[in-house]
């Protein structure tokens, strides 16, 4: 069975043998920066005359910014599987990308385009708002001169959410068959209450299954405004 065929990602298991690989590598990579930073601090002391503080402070310092961020990665995980519990997987084809700032978006970065759940006619643009673990997909959107065979591993964009919310996007693993490195997208307004929420012609329904996926601050969503256009 595809695991597009499910009623929600998270029932296919490939999907959480994918999910299970990237909570894999936050632990092990959060385990690696808090080994790292006493045994920095140790060599330093123990081992190093006063002349090497100078080079291994700035690497001491790095290691311990490395290891209180990667502790942010842990409810960016749980917020993915929460994602992936309440919406199927979509294999979409020739999905619009770049990394310049879209025409529409409130957030500068790069960005994918969705068709609107509510009009097909309506695209919504997804903007990498959080840069941690974009790397990979932003070397693959790429620009004009990205080997095509570079952005071929992201064709076609695996995506399961509402792009007026939220969502996670996958690229495709195993001739297509299951998806792979994971990523949450959403719109700002979700999680800052700060930003005042656009509608996209979201019903009540749209938004309370938003809210289960793990959407924080709708209140206001239902309001009648489109993109670019403020709240009261």
């Amino acid at each position: 069975m595809h695991p597009a065929e499910y009623d929600h990602a998270w029932e296919c298991p490939a999907t959480r043998a994918a999910w299970g690989r990237h909570m894999a590598m936050t632990i092990a990579g959060q385990a690696g920066w808090i080994a790292a930073f006493p045994a920095l601090l140790y060599v330093m002391v123990v081992f190093t005359s006063p002349a090497w503080v100078v080079i291994f402070a700035p690497i001491i310092l790095y290691s311990l910014y490395r290891m209180v961020n990667q502790a942010g990665y842990f409810p960016w995980a749980f917020r993915m599987r929460r994602i992936l519990r309440q919406y199927p997987w979509r294999v979409l084809q020739d999905v619009p990308r770049s990394l310049s700032q879209h025409p529409e978006a409130r957030d500068k970065g790069a960005w994918l385009e969705f068709r609107n759940p509510a009009a097909p006619g309506q695209k919504v643009p997804l903007v990498f708002v959080r840069r941690q673990r974009a790397h990979w997909w932003l070397k693959r959107i790429g620009h004009a001169r990205t080997k095509p065979d570079l952005k071929s591993q992201i064709e076609p964009v695996w995506f399961a959410g509402d792009p007026r919310f939220l969502g996670v996007i996958a690229a495709p693993g195993r001739g297509g068959k299951e998806p792979r490195r994971l990523h949450v997208l959403f719109q700002r307004p979700v999680f800052d209450r700060r930003r005042a929420p656009e509608s996209w012609e979201a019903d009540s329904a749209d938004i309370e299954r938003a809210r289960r996926a793990g959407a924080l601050y709708l209140d206001d969503a239902v309001q009648p405004f489109g993109p670019g256009d403020e709240g009261t």
